[in-house]
């Protein structure tokens, strides 16, 4: 039953409904270039303020005409101490980032705190607050490489408190990695209705993440000691819950056993696992296909951040299309022209980006104060559609009364965050089927599917998900829980 393959029933997640789009016009994945030396992070996302830089892990030079390197980016998600941190900071030295010497001496400061369990995960912790509270409040990132790849490790935060930035963590990832823990009582209270697992996987498949790997940790607890029904019993309560938010599990999610404190199962196989015949986690993520990336279509840029230096700089992952310097765009809603004084990817100057790259920009006839995250970068030839009014279909995950037009909610799509509020209930549409209601609903409650119409406080960028699947997907938020995800349908010109 490796994988997830048990006999599901066959009703289709709600995101193979209707005109999708197909897995060829998947969506862009993160940027490729050379695996020479890592620089260090721009900014976290959410408007954070920089942070002291951490050390640069060492990398082997690569030859001068070795081919270019797929670049990935992976985030880590999981409810919190499920051992995210931990994992990163085993993977960091089991692939040569970090040298013994330096785990040696985190060893060491570690046990003068009592605190010896933690020290891999200082090799991603960012600042000292975070080491001397153990938990992960800011995007850690990190780099690794494999044979084929060039790895960028988002270490997302796992507290409650920290949502946002877990979803700016995301919304930048090509593949997402949930860490659930096995030892007794702690999966059970990350998956309850108040623990983070549920949310992070939630909001991993709005982000447009396409690929889960499921790292079942701390196999090598007391308390599981490597037994095949505690995974399987891990295993069993997930499935049902990521297929409702929309993960195909034969195809797009893939459990594994792993120790993060030891290292077992993530280079080499588990000596204790007898019972796992699948790659471990490092050549696992070698062995994933590539992520069709195409440059030729309109330039996409949503704004995660913007500050002034030395003029308006602005930061966000380039969605498609590709972007030289001199060139000039639009920034959408409020349409200034604006020309790229100077580019960089991941902190190094270059004069030509291509789709799934994190970018910096500099550029020149707007001033930094005219922008907000969320506003987009376009060409000219083709704007982003702009307005107040859609159509989307709905799903509602977690709400405890009914839905009524006239309800207000906070949406997330993309990098913007705009108050919305729902004007109209247009029909319900069974899950099962697909077909849709002939009459309006009055209300919606947890669990069903609606499409509605919605309406922002103020104009944002949006485009159907049809046209568009990483800026047409979204979330809805109240009293700091996602209630509901969707896709827009289509965009309603305004009446004047």
């Amino acid at each position: 039953m490796e994988n997830g393959d048990a006999e599901m029933a066959t009703d289709d997640t709600w995101e193979q409904k209707g005109s999708e789009p197909s897995e060829a016009e998947a969506e862009p994945g993160g940027p490729a270039r050379d695996g020479g030396q890592p620089e260090e992070d721009s900014p976290q996302e959410e408007g954070m303020e920089e942070e002291e830089e951490v050390p640069t892990p060492k990398v082997v030079p690569t030859q001068p005409n070795a081919p270019k390197k797929e670049h990935v980016n992976v985030v880590f998600i999981g409810h919190v101490d499920a051992g995210k941190s931990t994992i990163g900071g085993q993977i960091m030295y089991l692939t040569g980032m970090v040298d013994k010497r330096t785990l040696e001496k985190y060893e060491r400061e570690a046990k003068e705190k009592n605190r010896e369990t933690w020290y891999l995960s200082w090799a991603l912790d960012t600042n000292q607050e975070e080491r001397d509270k153990g938990k992960t409040v800011e995007v850690g990132r990190a780099y690794f490489e494999t044979e084929k790849k060039h790895f960028t490790i988002l270490d997302a935060p796992g507290h409650k408190s920290f949502v946002p930035n877990m979803i700016g963590g995301a919304s930048q990832a090509d593949l997402a990695v949930l860490v659930i823990s096995a030892r007794k009582g702690e999966f059970e209270t990350g998956f309850e209705k108040g623990g983070q697992t549920r949310e992070h996987a939630m909001l991993a498949k709005t982000a447009g993440v396409k690929h889960l790997i499921v790292l079942v940790n701390k196999m090598d607890d007391p308390t599981v000691n490597w037994s095949l029904e505690r995974y399987e019993e891990c295993k069993e309560k997930l499935v049902p819950f990521l297929k409702k938010v929309g993960f195909n599990p034969r195809k797009d999610v893939h459990f594994m056993p792993c120790s993060g404190l030891n290292g077992a199962n993530l280079k080499e196989p588990a000596e204790n696992c007898p019972w796992y015949t699948g790659l471990p986690f490092i050549p696992h993520l070698d062995s994933l296909p590539n992520f069709n990336r195409s440059s030729d279509g309109p330039v996409r840029l949503p704004i995660v951040d913007k500050y002034k230096d030395m003029g308006t700089v602005i930061l966000g992952k380039l969605e498609s299309g590709s972007i030289g310097k001199a060139q000039q765009l639009v920034m959408m809603p409020n349409r200034h022209t604006v020309e790229v004084l100077s580019l960089l990817s991941d902190e190094v100057e270059t004069d030509e980006a291509g789709p799934g790259e994190n970018l910096k920009l500099r550029l020149k006839g707007i001033e930094e104060e005219e922008i907000l995250p969320g506003f987009i970068l376009c060409n000219a030839e083709n704007l982003c559609h702009t307005g107040r009014t859609f159509d989307a279909q709905i799903v509602i995950i977690e709400h405890k009364s009914i839905i009524c037009p006239g309800y207000n909610a906070v949406l997330h799509i993309h990098t913007c965050i705009e108050e919305v509020q729902i004007t109209a209930l247009i029909c319900l549409v069974d899950k099962k089927t697909g077909d849709k209601s002939k009459t309006r609903p009055r209300f919606v409650k947890q669990d069903q599917v609606c499409i509605a119409r919605l309406r922002t406080a103020g104009t944002i960028c949006l485009e159907t998900f049809k046209d568009f699947p990483q800026m047409g997907r979204f979330t809805l938020r109240d009293e700091g829980k996602t209630i509901a995800i969707g896709k827009v349908l289509k965009l309603v010109a305004e009446k004047d």
